[in-house]
Protein backbone atom coordinates (compact mmCIF):
# COMPACT_ATOMS: atom_id res chain seq x y z
CA UNK A 1 0.00 0.00 0.00
CA UNK A 2 1.44 3.29 -1.14
CA UNK A 3 1.59 5.64 1.72
CA UNK A 4 -0.21 9.45 1.60
CA UNK A 5 1.84 11.88 0.16
CA UNK A 6 3.58 14.66 2.72
CA UNK A 7 2.11 17.90 3.08
CA UNK A 8 4.17 20.22 0.25
CA UNK A 9 6.64 22.95 1.87
CA UNK A 10 8.69 25.98 0.75
CA UNK A 11 11.91 26.19 0.30
CA UNK A 12 13.75 29.35 0.94
CA UNK A 13 15.74 30.91 -1.69
CA UNK A 14 14.79 34.74 -0.57
CA UNK A 15 13.66 36.92 2.09
CA UNK A 16 10.72 37.43 0.08
CA UNK A 17 9.86 33.83 0.39
CA UNK A 18 9.00 34.46 4.17
CA UNK A 19 5.43 35.78 3.11
CA UNK A 20 4.77 33.73 0.43
CA UNK A 21 5.09 30.80 2.62
CA UNK A 22 3.05 32.33 5.55
CA UNK A 23 0.55 33.10 2.86
CA UNK A 24 0.05 30.02 1.62
CA UNK A 25 0.22 28.19 5.06
CA UNK A 26 3.34 26.42 4.14
CA UNK A 27 6.46 25.47 6.54
CA UNK A 28 9.21 27.26 5.42
CA UNK A 29 12.57 24.94 5.06
CA UNK A 30 16.13 26.17 4.25
CA UNK A 31 17.35 22.42 3.94
CA UNK A 32 16.47 19.14 1.34
CA UNK A 33 14.81 17.01 3.07
CA UNK A 34 15.82 13.36 3.44
CA UNK A 35 12.40 12.08 1.57
CA UNK A 36 12.97 11.63 -1.45
CA UNK A 37 8.89 12.34 -2.27
CA UNK A 38 8.32 15.32 -0.41
CA UNK A 39 7.16 18.15 -2.57
CA UNK A 40 8.35 21.96 -2.29
CA UNK A 41 7.33 25.29 -3.66
CA UNK A 42 10.19 27.48 -4.83
CA UNK A 43 11.84 29.56 -6.71
CA UNK A 44 13.58 28.92 -9.73
CA UNK A 45 14.98 30.91 -12.93
CA UNK A 46 12.66 33.75 -11.70
CA UNK A 47 9.35 31.58 -11.83
CA UNK A 48 7.46 29.85 -9.31
CA UNK A 49 7.16 25.94 -9.49
CA UNK A 50 6.94 22.85 -7.89
CA UNK A 51 8.55 19.62 -7.24
CA UNK A 52 10.70 17.52 -5.80
CA UNK A 53 13.92 17.79 -4.61
CA UNK A 54 16.83 18.70 -7.31
CA UNK A 55 18.59 15.50 -6.46
CA UNK A 56 15.17 13.77 -7.90
CA UNK A 57 16.52 15.13 -11.50
CA UNK A 58 12.74 16.67 -12.28
CA UNK A 59 12.19 19.69 -13.09
CA UNK A 60 9.71 21.53 -10.86
CA UNK A 61 5.84 22.50 -12.35
CA UNK A 62 5.34 25.76 -13.44
CA UNK A 63 2.88 27.93 -15.34
CA UNK A 64 4.53 29.30 -18.43
CA UNK A 65 2.12 31.19 -20.92
CA UNK A 66 5.43 32.04 -23.13
CA UNK A 67 6.59 28.37 -23.47
CA UNK A 68 2.33 27.70 -24.19
CA UNK A 69 2.46 30.24 -26.75
CA UNK A 70 4.95 28.68 -28.89
CA UNK A 71 4.19 24.77 -28.37
CA UNK A 72 1.01 23.28 -30.05
CA UNK A 73 -2.01 22.76 -27.31
CA UNK A 74 -3.13 18.66 -27.81
CA UNK A 75 -6.99 19.13 -28.61
CA UNK A 76 -6.97 22.71 -29.30
CA UNK A 77 -9.37 22.63 -32.33
CA UNK A 78 -11.74 20.51 -30.76
CA UNK A 79 -11.89 22.71 -27.72
CA UNK A 80 -12.71 26.38 -29.92
CA UNK A 81 -15.30 24.26 -31.61
CA UNK A 82 -16.72 23.15 -28.29
CA UNK A 83 -17.00 26.63 -27.08
CA UNK A 84 -18.80 27.50 -30.22
CA UNK A 85 -19.23 31.19 -30.28
CA UNK A 86 -16.62 33.49 -31.53
CA UNK A 87 -15.33 35.13 -28.41
CA UNK A 88 -17.41 34.00 -25.67
CA UNK A 89 -16.76 34.72 -22.00
CA UNK A 90 -15.94 31.52 -20.43
CA UNK A 91 -15.33 30.87 -16.63
CA UNK A 92 -13.11 28.02 -16.38
CA UNK A 93 -14.10 26.68 -13.20
CA UNK A 94 -11.15 24.18 -12.76
CA UNK A 95 -8.37 26.41 -14.29
CA UNK A 96 -5.19 24.27 -12.69
CA UNK A 97 -2.20 25.55 -14.75
CA UNK A 98 -4.21 27.48 -17.02
CA UNK A 99 -3.67 25.71 -20.10
CA UNK A 100 -7.04 25.68 -21.70
CA UNK A 101 -7.69 29.21 -20.61
CA UNK A 102 -4.44 30.52 -22.62
CA UNK A 103 -5.79 28.29 -25.32
CA UNK A 104 -9.36 30.07 -25.30
CA UNK A 105 -7.60 33.51 -24.28
CA UNK A 106 -5.54 32.87 -27.55
CA UNK A 107 -8.67 32.83 -29.83
CA UNK A 108 -9.97 35.87 -28.09
CA UNK A 109 -12.38 34.36 -25.40
CA UNK A 110 -12.03 36.64 -21.82
CA UNK A 111 -11.48 34.29 -19.20
CA UNK A 112 -12.19 33.79 -15.95
CA UNK A 113 -9.73 31.31 -13.85
CA UNK A 114 -10.99 30.31 -10.84
CA UNK A 115 -8.53 27.95 -8.86
CA UNK A 116 -9.45 27.85 -4.93
CA UNK A 117 -6.16 25.19 -4.12
CA UNK A 118 -4.08 28.15 -2.55
CA UNK A 119 -0.59 26.75 -4.14
CA UNK A 120 -2.23 25.76 -7.60
CA UNK A 121 -3.36 29.65 -7.53
CA UNK A 122 -0.35 30.97 -6.93
CA UNK A 123 1.16 29.13 -9.41
CA UNK A 124 -1.07 30.56 -11.55
CA UNK A 125 -0.97 33.87 -10.02
CA UNK A 126 3.01 34.08 -10.79
CA UNK A 127 2.32 32.69 -14.76
CA UNK A 128 0.03 35.27 -15.60
CA UNK A 129 2.17 38.23 -13.42
CA UNK A 130 4.93 37.25 -16.13
CA UNK A 131 2.98 36.59 -18.96
CA UNK A 132 1.27 40.28 -18.24
CA UNK A 133 4.56 42.41 -18.53
CA UNK A 134 6.12 39.64 -21.91
CA UNK A 135 5.48 41.71 -25.25
CA UNK A 136 4.73 38.61 -26.68
CA UNK A 137 2.06 37.50 -24.63
CA UNK A 138 0.82 40.55 -22.74
CA UNK A 139 -2.24 40.75 -24.82
CA UNK A 140 -3.58 37.27 -24.15
CA UNK A 141 -3.34 37.94 -20.66
CA UNK A 142 -5.01 40.96 -20.78
CA UNK A 143 -8.15 38.50 -21.21
CA UNK A 144 -7.45 36.01 -18.70
CA UNK A 145 -8.24 37.14 -14.84
CA UNK A 146 -7.82 34.67 -11.61
CA UNK A 147 -9.97 34.08 -8.94
CA UNK A 148 -8.91 32.24 -5.86
CA UNK A 149 -11.13 30.59 -4.84
CA UNK A 150 -13.90 28.28 -5.78
CA UNK A 151 -16.09 28.67 -8.84
CA UNK A 152 -19.19 27.15 -7.05
CA UNK A 153 -19.03 30.31 -5.17
CA UNK A 154 -18.01 32.48 -7.69
CA UNK A 155 -20.58 31.41 -10.17
CA UNK A 156 -23.48 31.74 -7.35
CA UNK A 157 -22.90 35.01 -6.14
CA UNK A 158 -22.68 36.32 -10.10
CA UNK A 159 -25.67 38.69 -10.56
CA UNK A 160 -27.63 37.96 -14.21
CA UNK A 161 -26.44 40.10 -16.42
CA UNK A 162 -22.74 38.97 -15.64
CA UNK A 163 -23.07 35.50 -16.02
CA UNK A 164 -20.64 34.05 -18.62
CA UNK A 165 -21.60 32.64 -21.97
CA UNK A 166 -19.97 29.59 -21.40
CA UNK A 167 -18.61 27.55 -18.06
CA UNK A 168 -16.10 25.01 -18.74
CA UNK A 169 -15.17 22.50 -16.64
CA UNK A 170 -11.95 19.80 -16.42
CA UNK A 171 -12.40 17.59 -13.90
CA UNK A 172 -9.66 15.42 -12.35
CA UNK A 173 -9.35 11.88 -13.26
CA UNK A 174 -7.08 9.34 -13.12
CA UNK A 175 -3.97 8.99 -14.93
CA UNK A 176 -3.70 6.56 -17.92
CA UNK A 177 -1.95 6.87 -21.14
CA UNK A 178 -0.30 10.16 -21.24
CA UNK A 179 2.84 11.70 -21.44
CA UNK A 180 5.49 11.71 -19.08
CA UNK A 181 4.89 15.72 -18.12
CA UNK A 182 1.11 14.74 -17.84
CA UNK A 183 1.81 12.26 -15.52
CA UNK A 184 4.39 14.18 -14.06
CA UNK A 185 2.05 17.27 -13.29
CA UNK A 186 -1.14 14.96 -12.77
CA UNK A 187 0.74 12.92 -9.92
CA UNK A 188 1.61 16.36 -8.11
CA UNK A 189 -2.37 17.58 -8.34
CA UNK A 190 -3.26 14.41 -6.94
CA UNK A 191 -1.11 15.23 -4.35
CA UNK A 192 -2.18 18.50 -3.95
CA UNK A 193 -6.31 18.39 -4.29
CA UNK A 194 -6.84 14.96 -4.85
CA UNK A 195 -9.73 13.53 -7.17
CA UNK A 196 -12.89 16.21 -7.44
CA UNK A 197 -15.47 14.85 -5.55
CA UNK A 198 -18.08 18.09 -5.81
CA UNK A 199 -17.69 17.93 -9.81
CA UNK A 200 -21.20 16.58 -9.93
CA UNK A 201 -22.32 19.66 -7.50
CA UNK A 202 -20.30 21.67 -9.52
CA UNK A 203 -21.98 20.89 -13.13
CA UNK A 204 -25.33 21.39 -11.07
CA UNK A 205 -24.59 25.45 -10.91
CA UNK A 206 -22.71 25.75 -13.99
CA UNK A 207 -25.40 24.70 -15.85
CA UNK A 208 -27.47 27.14 -14.00
CA UNK A 209 -25.46 30.10 -14.08
CA UNK A 210 -24.17 29.45 -17.82
CA UNK A 211 -25.68 31.47 -20.86
CA UNK A 212 -25.17 29.78 -23.62
CA UNK A 213 -23.30 26.30 -22.48
CA UNK A 214 -21.34 24.44 -19.94
CA UNK A 215 -17.96 22.21 -21.69
CA UNK A 216 -16.94 19.60 -19.52
CA UNK A 217 -13.53 18.05 -20.86
CA UNK A 218 -12.97 14.08 -20.55
CA UNK A 219 -11.04 11.04 -21.27
CA UNK A 220 -12.23 9.84 -24.59
CA UNK A 221 -13.64 6.92 -23.09
CA UNK A 222 -14.61 8.41 -19.93
CA UNK A 223 -18.09 8.12 -18.49
CA UNK A 224 -20.38 11.33 -18.64
CA UNK A 225 -19.48 13.51 -15.78
CA UNK A 226 -22.09 12.46 -13.36
CA UNK A 227 -23.63 10.06 -15.72
CA UNK A 228 -25.63 12.84 -17.21
CA UNK A 229 -25.27 12.55 -20.95
CA UNK A 230 -24.56 15.88 -23.01
CA UNK A 231 -26.60 17.09 -25.71
CA UNK A 232 -23.49 17.19 -28.11
CA UNK A 233 -19.85 15.43 -28.18
CA UNK A 234 -16.82 16.52 -30.09
CA UNK A 235 -13.99 13.50 -29.52
CA UNK A 236 -10.57 13.59 -31.06
CA UNK A 237 -8.06 10.34 -30.02
CA UNK A 238 -6.96 12.17 -26.80
CA UNK A 239 -9.67 14.31 -25.78
CA UNK A 240 -13.64 14.34 -25.40
CA UNK A 241 -15.72 17.42 -24.90
CA UNK A 242 -19.02 16.91 -23.94
CA UNK A 243 -21.16 19.95 -24.62
CA UNK A 244 -24.69 20.26 -22.36
CA UNK A 245 -27.12 22.65 -23.29
CA UNK A 246 -27.18 24.19 -26.47
CA UNK A 247 -27.97 27.53 -26.41
CA UNK A 248 -27.97 29.32 -29.54
CA UNK A 249 -24.76 32.81 -29.60
CA UNK A 250 -25.97 36.59 -31.25
CA UNK A 251 -24.97 36.60 -34.31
Amino acid sequence: MSRSPAAPVFFKTSAACDAMAARLGLELVKKWQTDPEQLYVFFEQGRLGIGLAPSQRENPVAVDFAYALQHRHPGKELLIKALGGKRPTVVDATAGLGRDSFVMACNGCTVIMCERMPVVAALLEDGLMRANISIDTMDIAARMTLIKRGAADYLDELGESDCPDVVYLDPMFPVSGKSALVKKEMRLFHSLVGLDEDSAALLDIALQRARHRVVVKRPPKAPFLAERKPQLSVAGKAVRFDIYPLRAFPK
